[in-house]
């Protein structure tokens, strides 16, 4: 087995496990999470890697998973990283679209709002099959930038 060694901790190969009918949820090997959210904002340029380069669906959700829970953590720099997750805006992955959208929501990056309102509208009119709605998250993250401008 091919292990990589990633700031002195290492990092098994990807083995996400993702919805299905009876799941409505992914599952990641959370021992991988936990050592990229441990490292905080030094972990920001492997993981800023990996979703320049990947085209495999399973290790972009766990990476936008890990950034969404560095965001829980009070990691900062992630806002900075849209010109990379930017890359996505335009997917119609149900999965890719729900973490992106959360997120959008949590660092309020203000050209994110035109992505997310697409993201709907696309969904709208071209459903893909998914075992869960992905517009609940990208609603909720449009209703997050609304609520947030109208407070002031």
């Amino acid at each position: 087995m091919y292990i990589q060694q990633v700031q002195n901790i290492n990092i098994t190969p990807y083995r996400v496990q993702m919805p299905t009918p009876q799941r409505n949820y992914c599952i990641f090997d959370q021992n991988r999470v936990d050592c990229f959210v441990k490292q905080r904002e030094n972990s920001l340029p492997y993981l800023a890697d990996i979703l320049v380069h990947s085209n495999n669906e399973q290790q972009i959700v766990e990476t936008l998973y890990t950034l969404n829970r560095m965001l829980d953590n009070g990691v900062k720099g992630i806002d900075k990283m849209y010109p990379v997750l930017s890359r996505f805006n335009n997917t119609t992955s149900p999965n890719i679209q729900t973490f992106l959208a959360g997120i959008y929501r949590k660092t309020q990056v203000p050209d994110a709002f035109g992505p997310l309102v697409k993201m709907l509208i696309q969904n709208s009119l071209h459903p893909a099959p998914a075992n869960f709605d992905p517009n609940e998250e990208i609603g909720g993250a449009i209703l997050a930038y609304l609520s947030d401008r109208f407070r002031n």
